[in-house]
């Protein structure tokens, strides 16, 4: 037989060819690239992959976590990949089997999540005749990857997966899809290994390092501005550049605001912190926004739930947009310095440059803008409610971030959700949650996959009663493998979210939102998979619960059954801009003090105000 050999840089010289199938080649490139856990359900079209697998976890070279539905493999997979920063690694079958992961591969793409995505397919000569079980799962996720392979031939497999996990994990990453007809499973080949690192692709070079031009002209911009702000994505997680945002960040003394994917990547515990912005962030970040005279975003795409009315965001201030993806600079704002790079090199330069120049000039500049803030924060602090015959959903979470305060967190999507986003205080990458596309059903399975890998951390699971439902087949697998993931219930019996937008835009029109009908004993749910159930109802109760939970040796599930119609505030509803927010509390008028009254909504504001209180209109 003659063997197409792959180019030398990418050969192991001391390797030699031997026959092997196209599954051990898999196998074994998975096994090269230092994949120790494998999400997946098997099925017709890839059993030769998982008969090679049987033999890969009887030589303890991988192990593979039987999930109960497709979309909980990709959903693991992802949350594995944003606890690490490693590619996270999912396998299906043809079919449906693969059309399951859409909505997780959707999910990890919205995100930038770095995820193999493995699905078995019918055998070469019968793609395109509608076979049994067949799909284009490559033509149907086209859009929502970040590239995508149908091995061919099984001696492209190497190659193929080493490409694979180098465009996953490298630039902006994101997902990468590898159909595997059936047949090349089987199909002997020369096999060659390809080590990681090995790989180089014409054409894909991401731009690392910045511009030194557009280095000095931010530098310019930073050091003459009295109003600066940080506002940081989720490219600053990717990147690992924790520590560069906060050391220039306490070296021009510029207060930082994060996305919802960007929460983490600064201590919010921190004095230069101001929480998350947007549409449900805190009153001072979403004012200093928009009072800012710089914007200096950071791994940041101007989503519309940050920006509400794009036109009015931050449109006192000039812009510095940093970003490994030249296609987000200027899409949706233009920036007056541009700069395309890796976060973490990119403002590695930045305070090179700074040291070099002698900046800041004058550190005592922002000062003014500092203490501006700090009167936003006293007067429209976050608030937790308490309520006489009930518990309020911020009572709860605020508990599980005393008692747990280095917990890695997944969330679902919802109310939940954004009071999770408020009120828990995370460290790098303990923050795990569907941005982009607003996954339900997210929470239990990412919660597994960061489970299986850290498993000597707390990872606690905030999910909604309706969101919890979308993939509770999950607890089947925390059973198996006994995987401790504790799983909070924020039960208030409605699709939360749904319900507030439905009461404050339609009229209180609750068409199809409530879920109390139907809904099961949770605690008998988790007792049926063999885990541990707990039902908290009562305030009394709440501390000693969250304690026990914390407590169990195994995975729990809480039923926390909360206040039925608290929303979810500040609110920046639809069309509006940032400083435009609802439900805020109203600030207390000194006594002597001269006050604007709202003309729409008649409410007293102080005069410094320049947007009512209470409904958010112009004074």
């Amino acid at each position: 037989m003659v063997s197409t050999r792959i180019p030398e840089q990418n050969i192991s010289s001391d390797v030699l060819p031997v026959m092997r199938t196209g599954a051990f080649a898999l196998m074994d490139s998975l096994k090269r690239h230092g994949v120790k856990h494998i999400f997946g359900y098997p099925g017709g079209a890839i059993l030769p992959i998982y008969d090679e697998l049987y033999r890969a976890e009887a030589r303890g070279d991988v192990k593979h976590i039987l999930v109960r539905h497709e979309q909980g493999a990709a959903h693991a997979a992802d949350g594995y990949a944003r606890a690490t920063g490693e590619v996270g690694v999912c396998f299906a079958t043809s079919g449906p089997g693969a059309t399951n992961l859409v909505t997780g591969i959707a999910t990890a793409h919205l995100d930038s999540i770095p995820m193999v995505v493995i699905t078995g397919q019918v055998p070469r000569h019968a793609i395109g005749t509608d076979a049994f079980q067949e799909t284009d799962i490559f033509g149907i996720t086209l859009p929502i990857v970040k590239h995508s392979y149908v091995v061919r031939r099984a001696k492209d497999m190497a190659r193929i997966i080493a490409e694979a996990f180098h465009i996953a994990k490298t630039g902006r990453p994101g997902p990468v899809l590898v159909d595997i007809p059936k047949d090349v499973g089987t199909e002997e080949c020369e096999y060659i290994p390809v080590n990681p690192g090995s790989i180089k692709l014409p054409g894909y070079r991401p731009t690392v390092k910045g511009n030194i031009r557009q280095i000095n002209a931010a530098l310019e911009y930073i050091n003459a501005s009295s109003r600066p702000l940080l506002y940081v994505g989720g490219g600053a997680i990717s990147a690992n550049a924790h520590a560069q945002i906060q050391q220039l960040a306490e070296l021009f003394q510029i207060p930082v605001t994060t996305t919802l994917m960007g929460i983490g990547a600064f201590d919010e515990n921190h004095r230069l912190s101001v929480g998350m912005l947007g549409m449900h962030g805190t009153a001072y970040a979403n004012f200093a926004v928009t009072d800012c005279d710089l914007l200096i975003a950071v791994g940041a795409r101007f989503d519309d739930r940050v920006t509400g009315k794009l036109d009015e965001f931050a449109c006192r201030a000039k812009v510095i947009h940093i970003d490994i993806d030249p296609a987000e600079v200027g899409k949706n704002r233009t920036p007056e310095v541009p700069i395309v790079g890796d976060v973490r090199y990119v403002l590695e330069q930045l305070l090179e440059r700074a040291r070099e120049l002698g900046l800041p000039a004058n550190n005592e500049k922002t000062q003014a803008w500092l203490k501006q803030i700090a009167r936003w924060r006293e007067q429209y602090p976050l608030v937790v409610p308490k309520y006489p015959d009930s518990i309020s959903p911020q009572e709860v979470i605020v508990e599980l971030g005393r008692q747990a305060p280095n917990a890695y967190y997944t969330t679902d999507v919802g109310q939940h959700q954004m009071w999770a986003a408020q009120f828990l205080n995370n460290g790098p990458r303990r923050w795990i949650s569907s941005a982009g596309l607003g996954t339900m059903g997210y929470g239990l399975p990412a919660a597994m996959g960061a489970k299986v890998a850290l498993p000597h951390e707390q990872v606690i699971c905030i999910s909604g009663d309706a969101s919890f439902q979308m993939n509770l087949q999950e607890l089947a697998t925390l059973a198996q493998y006994n995987i401790q993931v504790k799983t909070v219930i924020i039960n208030n019996g409605w699709q939360g979210m749904v319900r507030q937008w439905q009461e404050t835009f339609y009229g209180e029109r609750y068409s199809s939102s409530n879920m109390e009908l139907g809904m099961p004993d949770f605690e008998l749910l988790a007792k049926a998979y063999g885990i541990k159930g707990m039902v908290i109802r009562d305030r009394l109760q709440l501390t000693e619960a969250i304690a026990e939970m914390l407590a169990h040796d195994g995975p729990v599930l809480v039923d926390a059954q909360v206040t039925k119609n608290e929303n979810c505030y500040p609110m920046v509803a639809p069309g509006k801009s940032n400083a435009q927010m609802i439900g805020l509390p109203v600030p207390e008028i000194p006594r002597g003090q001269t006050t604007l009254v709202c003309g729409v909504c008649g409410s007293h504001n102080s005069q410094e105000h320049k947007f009512c209180s209470e409904c958010g209109s112009k004074l």
